[in-house]
């Protein structure tokens, strides 16, 4: 059960951050107000949300969960792998240091918190464009100093491994054809997304209810048969910077 919340404001320049979606030029409002009804809803599944103030220096900072991994027992401070966001990281480590202990990937490592995927005492540590493999063996060793146990996985596509799957409560994963024909998973019930709807894969568990991102029908069907309340949100301007629902806060 998830109980806490660490989200950041967009800053006015979130436009200058980094994209490859090619959907249009985002609006400053218009992410805000989705921003806002993200925090609305994080709230009123009863977490505590701790929402930190824009970094104008760095524009992605409001993809918060790049910039740490935590757990039950351990904080550990990321190294994002694009050269643009790294030092993003040092901002979120006092508001951590409060609640648990911190451990810290350092160079020549990089690691992503998009790229991590927690289920139960398990991690999925995906290796992809932003994390690399000496990211993903020292968050492992990390996590098994503190009793975790941890897989290496390929994100041959997608931006992170969390663009592509996602556990959604009851030993479930909502993944890509890709990524669900994955031996690693092979212990999952999945449920899969053909490629016009992979975007919907960033679908976000929280304490029993599914959020999952607007425009998706085909999904919140196949959703609805969980017998979960799904809440959907508008986050069209997160999607035209390469983000998902998961990017937007760290939950714990």
């Amino acid at each position: 059960m998830f109980t806490y919340a660490i989200a950041r404001r967009p800053a006015i320049n979130f436009d200058n951050g980094i994209t490859t979606a090619n959907l249009g030029p985002p609006n400053f409002n218009k992410i805000c107000h989705q921003h806002n009804e993200y925090i609305h809803v994080l709230k009123s599944l009863g977490l505590v949300v701790e929402v930190l103030a824009p970094l104008k220096a760095y524009p992605d900072a409001y993809f918060v969960e790049d910039t740490a991994v935590v757990t039950p027992k351990v904080a550990v401070i990321a190294r994002p792998g694009a050269d643009a966001r790294q030092g993003e990281a040092v901002y979120i480590e006092p508001f951590l240091a409060s609640h648990r202990p911190i451990e810290r990937i350092t160079s020549p490592a990089t690691l992503d918190g998009g790229d991590v995927l927690m289920v139960d005492t398990h991690f999925f540590i995906g290796t992809s464009d932003r994390t690399n493999h000496q990211g993903a063996q020292q968050l492992g060793a990390i996590l098994e100093r503190y009793g975790y146990t941890w897989s290496s996985v390929e994100v041959a596509a997608g931006l992170h491994l969390k663009s592509s799957v996602n556990y959604i409560g009851d030993h479930t994963l909502l993944a890509t054809d890709d990524f669900a024909l994955n031996p690693v998973f092979n212990d999952f019930t999945k449920i899969v997304l053909k490629p016009a709807e992979a975007y919907a894969a960033n679908t976000l568990w929280i304490n029993g209810r599914l959020i999952m991102p607007a425009g998706f029908p085909t999904v919140k069907a196949k959703l609805n048969k969980l017998s979960m309340p799904v809440i959907e949100l508008d986050i069209s301007e997160v999607r035209k910077m390469d983000g998902g629902l998961t990017c937007m806060s760290i939950r714990f």
